[in-house]
């Protein structure tokens, strides 16, 4: 397995190294604290998982995030000591996997690590779910509607595999939360919300008529298609 750090915080980088050499004793480790060199990395090395960083001397976390992600699909886990809600809902939105405060628990970064890199493996390559004008590949996070093709992230494409699954019934925050970081992890309302958000916004693009995903306030979201 192979982990890019883009991180200028050393301490922070050994804790890391620990952590996951702990869980996975074969794991390749490339680090860096330029964002500029991350990207790099990104590129030439396809890590399995990056950690990044917001506070970086030479560009801003965010900036790095958006420039990964109009080419790559590898998961990314924020990781900074920026615990603001602007922050945190920009970075989601901007296609991190999950973001994650300093200082942070360990044990709990860790199972949020295995929760991320086990949703790389959420469906065979092959795998298609069809359901009334939606087609969905997870294996390429990619969702064929209205004659489109649409680009999910890892995260948007399990929720939305959930929606597709219970078609016209409604699932739970609750339910959501689960399939996304397990049991074991607290679950985000907020975080879920700007998930269906930007599913929503790929789907529609401003169009009224194409509004297939219906909030339950309090309860959870339901895709319809019988409308």
């Amino acid at each position: 397995m192979k982990v890019l750090i883009i991180e200028d915080d050393s301490g922070i980088v050994d804790s890391l190294n620990l952590l996951f050499k702990m869980r996975w004793p074969e794991v390749e480790f490339k680090i860096t604290s330029k964002g500029e060199t991350g990207l790099l990395a990104v590129e030439q090395w396809n890590p399995d998982l990056t950690v990044l960083d917001l506070g970086l001397p030479d560009i801003d976390g965010l900036e790095v995030l958006k420039r990964i992600r109009l080419f790559s699909l590898t998961p990314v886990i924020i990781l900074t000591a920026r615990g603001d809600e602007y922050d945190i809902v920009r970075g989601l939105e901007l296609g991190a996997d999950d973001y994650i405060v300093k200082p942070f628990k360990q044990l709990e970064f860790l199972a949020r690590a295995k929760t991320v890199l086990r949703h790389q493996g959420i469906a065979p390559v092959d795998a298609v779910y069809a359901k009334g004008p939606f087609k969905l590949t997870p294996a390429t996070h990619k969702l064929y509607f209205d004659n489109r093709e649409i680009i999910l992230t890892k995260s948007e494409c399990i929720i939305f595999l959930k929606l597709l699954e219970n078609a016209n019934s409604v699932v739970t925050q609750g339910a959501l939360s689960r399939v996304l970081w397990g049991d074991d992890l607290p679950e985000s309302v907020e975080a879920i919300r700007v998930y269906i958000s930007r599913i929503r916004q790929k789907i529609e693009q401003n169009d009224p008529e194409l509004a297939y995903i219906s909030t339950k306030p309090g309860i959870g979201y339901s895709l319809n298609l019988s409308r």
